[in-house]
């Protein structure tokens, strides 16, 4: 099972480094074709729109995506999509319908992509320790974020440099080729097991069923969160998160204007953030599974909000930005990582799938929603305001969410309903509690 893994790891590395590079030259090309600034927002703006809706028409879909060879499947669909726009230039014809075409296509299976991905990594994890292997789920979830955050470091530079070294049209066909290769590397991975089945029995789990039978096609991703009072806050306290995260993007790009430093404060922010949450992502997978989940959640949340209400105070200094912006990226990876853990552990098979897809409509969805609204905000409040402001929403999205757990695991002790670790049955295979079902107890 560690090869599979493996293989999910460099997948997503891979996947969203040339993601990362496309978002470089999308804007560029859109640009020269249209000659219209309106456009360069035009695929990135699409993209979200299924990534709203994904609860809606994917849930179907999502209890499908349990192998390596369905998830290959949507990211052909992917690299098609990324393929819409070099193959519209070529004939010159690219336009608004051309840009929304290809960002619906390549958001749609990213909305599927995301969350299916992390559940066939819990998957397969659970499974590896069965076997005899030490690194759990909360682990490999960890390495994976790790493989996100480098990506997110060092592909936009590079991005930039192939934009000048090659062109843009070339690094557009080059991203396609690679998530196509991706998908034909992903036909390697092994099926996950669907309920309780053995994956060593060497079968894919959807072959010769019904996909639509059984608990799995009724699965609402809502009613699993609700179920499960630590994820529901988790959850929460991300879509916060991201929606306030405009605060730090867009914040320091107009701080640095309004100081006289136009670039320099949006540039040390972003890459001190950067750089605290790539190191910090190295040592997580280390200590994950020793650490308390839920706290570790709302330590994370109240010192990215602190770290923003700070931020005003902090400028015109360079210095004292980067220190900030440090902190907040030294402090995010323990927040994702925990929330993935929780997920992991306390669900499995489609009611997994549903968990990691509401935790990426949320904080995905609220961070697209945040850019829609934030420039005007700042422009109505004021930087200054608009950065405290979010800054306390988030300190206080931590507190909420701690005293409803507090009062959670109150009511849980009163009526005999305890969360429970993930127990393991016969055979050595794990198996959700009966305390951690919707409708136990």
């Amino acid at each position: 099972m560690r090869r599979p893994l493996l293989l999910l790891t460099a997948i997503t590395f891979v996947t969203w480094t040339g993601t990362r590079m496309t978002a470089v030259a999308l804007p560029l090309v859109a640009l020269a074709e249209t000659g219209g600034a309106w456009a360069t927002g035009l695929v990135g703006g699409m993209a979200g729109l299924p990534l709203l809706t994904v609860g809606w028409w994917g849930r179907g879909l999502r209890e499908r995506l349990t192998s390596g060879r369905a998830l290959a499947v949507v990211m052909a669909v992917n690299a098609a999509g990324l393929a819409i726009v070099p193959v519209a230039a070529l004939a010159g014809r690219i336009g608004a319908v051309t840009l929304c075409a290809s960002g619906l296509v390549t958001g749609a299976a990213g909305a599927l992509l995301g969350p299916a991905q992390r559940a066939l990594v819990a998957d397969l994890a659970d499974g590896y320790v069965d076997g005899g292997g030490r690194a759990g789920s909360a682990r490999w979830l960890a390495w994976q974020d790790l493989a996100h955050r480098v990506s997110m470091v060092f592909a936009p530079p590079a991005g930039a440099w192939l934009v000048v070294a090659w062109g843009v049209r070339p690094l557009l066909w080059c991203e396609s080729l690679v998530v196509a290769l991706a998908a034909g590397v992903m036909l390697a991975v092994p099926a996950a097991r669907r309920n309780g089945q053995d994956p060593s029995d060497g079968q894919d789990p959807s072959d010769g069923q019904d996909p639509s039978v059984g608990a799995a096609a009724g699965v609402s991703a809502p009613a699993v969160v609700r179920s499960r009072p630590q994820i529901a806050a988790g959850v929460l306290m991300a879509g916060v998160g991201g929606l306030c995260w405009f605060g730090f993007t867009l914040g320091l790009a107009v701080l640095g204007v309004q100081h006289g430093r136009p670039g320099v404060l949006i540039a040390a922010g972003v890459s001190a953030y950067g750089i605290a949450s790539v190191a910090t992502s190295l040592l997580v997978p280390l200590v994950i599974h020793r650490l308390p989940r839920a706290p570790l959640m709302v330590a994370s949340w109240i010192v990215l909000g602190a770290t923003f209400v700070l931020l005003p105070g902090a400028a015109p200094s360079v210095a004292g930005i980067s220190a900030l912006a440090a902190v907040a990226g030294a402090a995010t990876p323990w927040g994702n990582a925990a929330l993935s853990s929780l997920i992991s552990e306390q669900t499995t098979g489609a009611e997994r799938r549903a968990a990691f897809t509401a935790q990426t409509v949320l904080h995905s969805g609220g961070s697209s929603l945040g850019l829609l609204v934030g420039g005007a905000l700042i422009g109505f409040a004021g930087v200054g305001p608009v950065l405290v402001a979010t800054g306390c929403v988030q300190v206080l999205a931590g507190v909420a969410g701690a005293l409803w757990l507090r009062g959670a695991a109150r009511s849980d002790r009163a009526t005999g309903k305890i969360q429970l670790p993930v127990p393991r049955r016969a055979g050595g295979r794990r198996r959700p509690s009966s305390a951690s079902r919707p409708g136990a107890g």
